[in-house]
């Protein structure tokens, strides 16, 4: 046996040596047929190795140099765009303390990079060891942030993360409330009869009266006047009100014709127009209700000039008032046409379909009040009349008016069965400016509304409801903390490492949330991380919009329409082709184009201008605060966080295709 062991053993030394693989028949036994590696065709590896490198780097510097020269040119057309509306904010404090905060944060990466290939650590070098005055600073700084700057900013990020989390259940909540009216199939009821039945004299028909407020509408005011004019409503009970507040003679004469053309066809329609355009929308819609006539109406239903609503409208919703005298406000969900048209429209969408299905349709339900739209709805006259009419304080008329009939006991009822086609802003500029008036109005009417709340005779639950998640979670919290927490805090533990956020804090709680706001509709799904990295972009605007309202700066003030592109619907092409086709009335035809009208035509083409060419914002704030994410996204590769450097890295491309407009469409 030792022998055979003795033999067993050098005959595995002798198959070692020689180092060969053994593998069937592929085994390489015979050292012949082994070629070694020339040295020529080492060189030849190394150069192409080399020429791959050069490549990518001249495809990367011809890259940068592209996106650079981009950038330069974005910046030329901005300075030298005459309206540029945006500086005042962008040259405000504001901007001030992103463009510091930005230079600040490019210094220290600059520093922390040094440090981090030198390999300064403060546990590793004595005092007596630093060298140099760059050294002897990033020492000085290592020491006063663990001292005083990680705990402050520990505590900040505590109390965002707690209002983080409250808001997230409050909208749990909202979620749990849809999924429970969906399972039970909860819907408004109607009492007594479920419709306007026809009678010869059209007796039990409610008069009620259609108002279009309006102002430089020329894209859409055909559609929304011939939608109002069509409803299936005796011709004899309802009244529509077209209200411009136009500053276009032009324009002016144009309207007023269709609405003539609508007047010869038999249907009761009214051109109203002020020469002095106070209170914007509201002022519009007070001194339309101050018309005499009014007092014959028992209801009215508002529709902005972008609104076409169904036919069958009014017999959706007229008969929930009756039997409910407490009533004052029957909502409808609003449709858009163009959700598909670009990836803002896609994104909006997202947002105001769970706005409309899940927090207008859970407090409608649950606790019969929600802030009414400003349009595709119905009020009892009564209830705006009781509450105090349309008031020019604020720019959000519709949410002042419905927390005065709220305080005043009036009840709000949401269908979300019942929808009216509209359109969303397709430019990030008409965007911004919309969501900056939805979110500073708020604030100034929370600052109004406040004593009034306080001192109302409504129920203790219905105050709390009011101030602490009407007004404070849903209104001034939620910008608040998005803003602050993720665009404020986030980049800047990256420099402090000893108050870094948690990882549920920045992505598994955000993507849970961004899942919850798809779930209305389930066709974007595809959208939810562009729908996650936008609401954290659009935060910067709402805010600013949010303390611009809040402390009453001049920005709070603005009201700038939304511009709109006049989209119609594939269905309303078509019913507009039947109807023209059923029209047979050459008389009619011709009163259309009477010759009021052909003056009118004749002055738009002598007056006719080239039109101007699609153009590209620059949005500074935006640009400022992609680049602040960006340097913190470089100092976190760095520190190999992780999902740290991907979120502030994709959020800050985010921010920097905002700022450079290059989402939706350009405006003109």
């Amino acid at each position: 046996m030792p022998a055979k062991e003795m033999s067993l053993n050098s005959f595995v030394v002798t198959i070692e040596k020689p180092l060969v693989e053994v593998d069937g028949s592929n085994s390489k036994l015979f050292p012949d047929k082994q070629k070694a590696t020339s040295p020529k065709q080492f060189t030849w590896v190394l150069l192409l190795k080399a020429y791959r490198a050069l490549t990518f780097l001249s495809w990367l510097s011809m890259g940068f140099r592209a996106m650079f020269v981009s950038v330069k040119k974005r910046i030329a057309l901005s300075e030298m765009s005459e309206d540029e509306e945006e500086e005042p904010k962008t040259k405000g404090k504001f901007y001030r303390f992103l463009r510091a905060f930005l230079a600040i944060s490019m210094v220290a990466l600059l520093i922390e990079v040094v440090a981090h290939f030198r390999k300064w650590n403060l546990n590793l070098i004595h005092p007596w060891e630093v060298q140099g005055l760059v050294q002897w600073s990033y020492m000085a700084w290592l020491s006063f942030r663990v001292d005083y700057v990680a705990p402050f900013v520990m505590m900040l990020s505590k109390f965002c993360i707690v209002l983080f989390m409250i808001q997230s259940l409050d909208r749990l909540v909202q979620c749990v409330g849809c999924f429970w009216i969906k399972c039970k199939k909860l819907k408004p009821a109607i009492e007594g009869s479920e419709s306007c039945e026809v009678d010869e004299d059209c007796s039990n028909f409610p008069m009620v009266l259609v108002q279009i407020p309006m102002c430089n509408e020329r894209e859409v005011y055909e559609q929304s006047i011939s939608a109002a004019c069509q409803l299936d409503w005796p011709k004899n009970r309802f009244l529509v009100q077209v209200l411009d507040d136009s500053d276009d003679e032009n324009l002016q004469h144009l309207i007023r014709n269709e609405v003539l053309s609508w007047k010869q066809k038999g249907v009761n329609i009214i051109y109203r127009h002020r020469f002095i355009r106070t209170g914007y929308k509201a002022g519009n819609l007070k001194s339309a209700m101050a018309c005499d006539y009014v007092k014959d109406c028992e209801f009215v239903a508002i529709f902005d000039a972008d609104f076409q609503p169904n036919p069958d409208f009014l017999k959706q919703t007229i008969p929930y008032f009756k039997g409910n005298p407490e009533l004052g406000l029957v909502q409808a969900r609003w449709s858009f046409v163009n959700k598909d048209e670009n990836l803002l429209t896609r994104l909006q969408n997202i947002n105001l379909c769970f706005h409309f299905e899940v927090e207008q349709q859970v407090n409608g339900m649950f606790l019969n009040f929600f802030g009414f739209n400003g349009t595709a709805g119905v009020w009892r006259i009564k209830a705006l009349e009781e509450s105090g009419g349309w008031l020019e304080r604020t720019t959000v008329e519709d949410m002042d008016i419905a927390v005065r009939a709220h305080l005043n006991g009036w009840k709000f009822i949401f269908l979300n069965d019942v929808r009216v086609l509209c359109e969303l802003p397709e430019s990030y500029e008409a965007y911004k400016k919309q969501q900056h008036r939805w979110h500073s109005g708020p604030m100034q009417l929370f600052r109004l509304c406040l004593p009034a709340i306080l001192t109302s005779k409504v129920s203790m639950w219905k105050k709390a409801n009011l101030i602490f998640l009407f007004f404070l979670l849903r209104k001034l919290i939620l910008p608040f903390y998005s803003f602050t927490l993720f665009c404020i805090i986030l980049p800047l533990t990256m420099f402090i490492p000893e108050a870094e956020l948690p990882l549920w804090v920045v992505c598994y709680i955000p993507v849970f949330m961004s899942f919850l706001n798809i779930l209305p509709t389930p066709k974007s799904f595809p959208f939810l991380i562009p729908y996650l990295l936008f609401e954290n972009t659009m935060s910067v605007t709402k805010f600013n919009a949010m303390v611009s309202g809040l402390f009453q700066l001049g920005s709070a003030y603005e009201w700038v329409v939304t511009k709109k592109t006049g989209r119609a619907s594939e269905s309303d092409l078509l019913a507009l082709a039947e109807r023209e086709s059923m029209n047979t009335n050459q008389e009619k035809i011709q009163r259309r184009l009477s010759e009021s009208g052909l003056d009118v035509l004749t002055k738009i083409k002598e007056q006719e201008v080239a039109i101007p060419k699609k153009r590209n914002r620059l949005y500074r704030k935006e640009l400022a605060l992609a680049f602040l994410l960006l340097t913190a996204a470089a100092r976190s590769l760095l520190s190999a966080h992780g999902l740290h450097f991907y979120f502030l890295l994709f959020q800050g491309l985010s921010f920097l295709v905002v700022g450079l407009d290059l989402i939706g469409e350009q405006m003109s």
